[in-house]
Formats: structure tokens, C-alpha cells, sequence
């Protein structure tokens, strides 16, 4: 579809982008970051004639945020404490608070897991979080999970993200194409790509050479020196592939003398390691530190860079620059070329640091517009980006944020010191975990599944944790309270982040009061209803 809102010109200049570095008539490269996403995305709006939603209020940017940056929604003292800032720079200094919190670092390896591990999230939680922690750079975070050195305790778990597919290399060569450039060349397997002249046999059957040589030895990542893929082509030629990047270069390799005997060395220290139940030493000629080398080189990185700046702007605007993300070639052009080609300039001139470009991303116009199209004529296309986007949460952001809404305010207030405040958020993200697996993975098509709704409707680990009547709980704290409006304005400020709307009030209220003879029961049905409501289910 977003082909079609392109000219054959646009196609051609993204084409001729692919491969090389970004260049061209860009923004200046000091231009700020949230600067240069409002010009490009303004001048296609312009371009349109079409005028943007406004910003979206207050209290709504201040969830959005949240829940992007720290996985939760915020507290009612948080929401508060930013309404009533008068400080120009208040939105910038939430963003530095919830950046520097500990709970961005858990969020962020959960969602980074996410988008590497998918099915098999995870594995790579406890390795990313110490990355983040640290402000690792994008390319180091790279390199650790292609080399998987095991030998290291600073890369402890990065090992996984191989061992995942390591038995089906024709999967675990596609996977690192995907994650990491943007391209997947599956289709290319078999023969070359029926619809896109970039992918042929030679792509994929090169980059399976990178792998092809890695196995497991004693549940480590273990890498021989020797080894080579053959492939059939359609024509039933039989070729041997040699390790190729995705831009077609070629990796020469060093020609091996004595090949029979060094094999036999080799051999003789794979025992070695194995019988001491060690990591075995890489090879001097490692082909995945090739690719490691070669994907970073100036004149080849694009493909890198561009995919880790897709992936980030599909993460927090709800809609790929690229889509599919996983489509990034000549016959797939952006929709807005000069924007990520300026980003990722940007993310390469400053060391691939991902942190700088998440607050960037933050701070634009753009990303803190309503989600509410009350404009002229139908809502605009997503790529446009002139409406928020309406996000299904994470598994981990919902059920965190469930159990958050359903705890007492006061266990979470203001004058709570920080340090024990963020102890406290992370026992409720260790709650929500046992709801976790019960949502589904967020898609581009997501709906709200009739399990889930069972599963809220249902499930005795829902009424007896997030609707129970103790002091630490929201229903606990209601029904301390005697006033009907006070008691709805509470529910609704805990759980949805806003005060009501003078009809939900009426309505919250009236329900109170028909009710008056089974006060407690009443309460928890008004809990329930707004835990589960649309509006509690996505970040919007």
C-alpha cells in the first residue's frame, strides 16, 4: 500500500540510498533531534494539505510517555505533579526522570527481548538489562550477540540469542537479517526472489555462510574454522556459497595449508574444552566476527543503522517509517526518505547511541500528538503521522499496569521516597507476571481476543488479587470513602490516569447508588469495569 502513495522518483532515490552511506541534501547534521522529525514530517503534512491533530493533553502525554518508556502507567501523583508544573521544560525533565529510572532499563530489555527473542522472549532479558544499564551502543550490543563470547562475564546470557535457532540454520540466518537489517530473505532460498530484483540465492546461501560453521558443544557457542555451504540453484547448478553481505560484498578468506592436520588440531581441542566443560576459543578466522565487521564498515552499515532506527520509530509512534519492518529495500522506499535518512546519519555520527535517539523521539511534536482525529474528512493514512497512533499494550506493560491501577494511590504517593517508590514498582511488575503469558504479543492487526476477555471475565487470580478489599488495594482505599463522586473521581484517576468526564461521573455515580445495599460488591464491579475498559487496554 505504501508503494502506491510513491513516485517512480521516490523508489528510485530510496533504491540508490540502499548500500551506501546516507548523504545528500539533509538538515544540517546539529539539528536536533525532536527538530528534524517535526520539519519532515510537517513538510509531507504540508505537502498533503493537511493539518495536523493537535498535542494531545496533558495528563494523556504523561501516560503515553510512561507507559512507553518505563512499561507502566503512571500514578496518580505523577499525573498530578505534572499538571501542575508551570516549568517550559517540564515535558523534557519527565523524560530524563523516567530515562534514568530504574524501571526504563527493565522495560527496555523486556521490549528489546521482545523484538529479538519473539516467541522465545526471554532468553535475552538478563543480558539486555545489564546492557542498558550501561548505555552499551547499538553496535557493541550487536557484535556481543553475534560473537556469543561465553568466556567473558560482562556478555553473561548474550549466547542465547544463537543458541535460540542454532539447530535450524536456515532460520537463525534469516532471524539475524530481520532483526538486524531490516530484510527478510527467506524467499530467497529456494531461488531468487520472485518480486524483488535486490534478494537473490547467492544473499541468502551468503549469509548462512556466516553461520554455517557455529554448532553448540557442552551447551556452548562453539566455532570451527572449517566448513563450507553448497546450494542447488533453480537452474540445478550445484554452487558453493561464499560468506556475502546483504550489499553483496564478498569476504576473502585465508587459504588453509596442511588443511587435513589443523582439522585433526581442532578436533583435539574441541575434546579438550568439551572434557572440562569450558567455552571453546574462537577460530582465528571467525566468520561471524566478519559479519560483525563488515555490517559495520563505513559504506556498508546502512542496512544496520536504518533498521535499529525503523524498528525504535515503530516502537513509540505505533507505525514504521518502513513497513513491513521487515521489508527494507528498493521496491519497499520509506515514506519518508530525507527523515530516516537524517536519523540514521545522526545514529551513526553519535556512536549508534540508542538512548539519544529514544529521547529525541520523545521530544518532538509529532509523537506527543492526540490520537483523535476530529479534523476534516477521513483519519489520515498512519504513515503521514499527522495522528498519534492507538498502541495495544505489551503483555508486560498490561499486566503491570493492572496491577498498578488496582493498588492502593497511597502505597505509590508523592511523599513515598524515591528509592523505596521504585522497590515498590517493581514488586507490582513481579505480580503482573503471573498474568503475563495469558496476553498476546502486540501485532499491527491486533484485536482483543474472546480468551482474554474469559480470562478478565473469569479467572479467580483477577478477583482475588486486583478487585480484593485490603489496605493495600484501590477497592481497599473506595471503601473508605463515603461520597459516591469522590469515590468514582479516586477509581478513575487511579486507573485510567484522568479524572472523569462529567457524563462518566453521572453514570458512575448513579450505578453507586442503585446499588447502595451491596456497597462493596458495587465497588469492585466499577474496578473491574474500568481495569478492563478499551481505554485501560492501549496507549493512545
Amino acid at each position: 500500500m505504501q508503494v502506491a502513495r510513491w513516485s517512480c522518483v521516490a523508489v528510485l532515490l530510496w533504491a540508490a540510498s540502499i548500500g551506501r552511506s546516507v548523504a545528500g541534501d539533509l538538515l544540517p547534521p546539529e539539528t536536533p533531534i525532536p527538530e528534524a522529525i517535526d520539519h519532515y514530517i510537517g513538510a509531507q503534512l504540508a505537502d498533503e494539505e493537511i493539518t495536523p491533530a493537535p498535542p494531545a493533553d496533558e495528563a494523556t502525554l504523561v501516560r503515553r510517555l510512561t507507559l512507553d518508556l518505563v512499561g507502566r502507567i503512571p500514578t496518580v501523583a505523577e499525573v498530578a505533579a505534572y499538571l501542575q508544573s508551570s516549568d517550559p521544560h517540564k515535558k523534557e525533565l519527565l523524560i530524563d526522570r523516567l530515562m534514568h529510572s530504574p524501571g526504563y532499563v527493565r522495560y527496555q530489555a523486556v521490549a528489546t527481548d521482545a523484538m529479538l527473542m519473539g516467541e522465545q522472549r526471554g532468553r535475552l532479558r538478563e543480558y539486555l538489562q545489564a546492557a542498558i544499564a550501561e548505555n552499551r551502543r547499538w553496535d557493541q550490543v550487536f557484535r556481543e550477540l553475534i560473537d556469543a563470547d561465553e568466556s567473558e562475564p560482562q556478555r553473561k546470557g548474550a549466547a542465547e540469542y544463537l543458541k535460540a535457532h542454532l539447530n535450524e540454520p536456515d532460520v537463525l540466518t534469516n532471524e539475524v537479517s530481520v532483526d538486524f537489517f531490516g530484510v527478510n530473505i527467506s524467499c530467497a532460498q529456494c531461488h531468487d526472489h520472485p518480486l524483488v530484483d535486490d534478494w537473490r540465492q547467492d544473499h541468502f546461501f551468503g549469509m548462512k555462510s556466516f553461520f554455517n560453521r557455529t554448532f553448540q558443544s557442552e551447551g556452548f557457542v562453539a566455532e570451527s574454522a572449517f566448513g563450507e555451504v553448497k546450494f542447488q540453484t533453480t537452474a540445478g547448478e550445484t554452487r558453493e556459497a561464499s560468506p556475502v553481505f546483504l550489499t553483496g560484498t564478498t569476504i576473502d578468506e585465508p587459504a588453509w595449508e596442511n588443511l587435513e592436520e589443523k582439522q585433526k588440531a581442532e578436533k583435539e581441542l574441541f575434546e579438550k574444552f568439551k572434557q572440562e566443560k569450558k567455552p571453546p576459543p574462537p577460530p582465528e578466522f571467525s566468520r561471524r566476527d566478519q559479519l560483525a565487521d563488515i555490517a559495520l564498515r563505513p559504506g556498508e552499515q546502512d542496512f544496520f543503522a536504518r533498521s535499529i532506527v525503523n524498528r525504535m520509530w515503530h516502537r513509540f509512534y505505533g507505525y514504521g517509517l518502513v513497513m513491513p519492518l521487515d521489508q527494507m529495500h528498493s521496491a519497499n522506499p520509506p515514506t519518508h526518505p530525507d527523515l530516516l535518512d537524517w536519523l540514521t546519519r545522526d545514529l551513526i555520527e553519535h556512536g549508534y547511541d540508542l538512548q539519544r535517539l529514544v529521547r529525541g523521539l520523545m521530544q518532538s511534536d509529532t509523537y506527543a500528538r492526540s490520537s483523535q482525529w476530529e479534523g476534516e474528512g477521513k483519519r489520515p493514512w498512519p504513515d503521514l503521522f499527522a495522528v498519534a497512533q492507538v498502541k495495544p499494550l505489551a503483555p508486560e506493560q498490561y499486566a503491570t499496569s493492572l496491577y498498578l491501577a488496582a493498588c492502593d494511590p497511597e502505597q505509590v504517593a508523592g511523599d513515598v521516597p524515591t528509592e523505596e517508590l521504585e522497590k515498590r514498582f517493581e514488586q507490582i511488575e513481579n505480580r503482573g507476571r503471573g498474568l503475563v503469558d495469558q496476553f498476546p504479543p502486540p501485532g499491527d492487526q491486533f484485536q482483543v481476543s474472546v480468551t482474554e476477555g474469559l480470562l478478565l471475565s473469569n479467572n479467580e487470580k483477577v478477583s482475588s488479587e486486583l478487585l480484593a478489599e485490603r489496605d493495600e488495594t484501590l477497592v481497599g482505599r473506595l471503601m473508605q470513602i463515603d461520597d459516591r463522586r469522590q469515590r468514582v473521581e479516586a477509581a478513575v484517576w487511579n486507573t485510567l490516569c484522568r479524572g472523569p468526564a462529567e457524563e462518566e461521573a453521572a453514570v458512575l455515580v448513579e450505578y453507586l447508588a442503585a446499588r447502595e445495599d451491596r456497597p462493596l460488591e458495587a465497588c469492585r464491579q466499577m474496578v473491574w469495569a474500568l481495569l478492563t475498559s478499551s481505554e485501560m487496554r492501549f496507549n493512545h
